[in-house]
This record gives C-alpha cells, structure tokens and sequence, in this order.
C-alpha cells in the first residue's frame, strides 16, 4: 500500500540533487528552494539556520526507494 505522499517531479530532482550533494548539503537560495523547503516540512530535509540544506535519514530511505527504485 502507498501511504507517502506523492513527490512532484521538481522534488524528485531536488531530492536526488541533496543526496548527491553530502555533508555540505545544499545552500538556500537556489532555483530549487521551495521544493526544499517542502522536503523540509516533510521531514525528507533538515535546514541548518537559514544558510544550507541537508538530507535526513527519512530523505536517505526515500532517495532510496523513490529514486534509485531499490527495496526499503
């Protein structure tokens, strides 16, 4: 049964570009802020202050699963 809310494809990518980014994370500001921030109320991102976007546990198990099609 599907019961995560749906990512529009401009998350999707944003997702991918987090994962891809590590530690560093993302900084606020880019094309790709309001879907960040979606993944942040989501629990998919974590925002440190207002400066940078980093992925989450949450975010790495949905990476996972939505991006790289591979079981949970």
């Amino acid at each position: 049964m599907w019961n995560e809310p749906y990512l529009e494809t401009c998350c999707r990518s944003a997702l991918h570009r987090l994962k891809l980014s590590g530690e560093n994370g993302r900084p606020a500001g880019l094309r790709d802020d309001p879907c960040l921030r979606r993944l942040t109320g989501m629990g998919l991102a974590h925002m440190h202050g207002e400066t940078r976007f980093t992925i989450t546990g949450q975010g790495q198990a949905r990476h996972r699963t939505e991006i790289l099609k591979l079981a949970p």
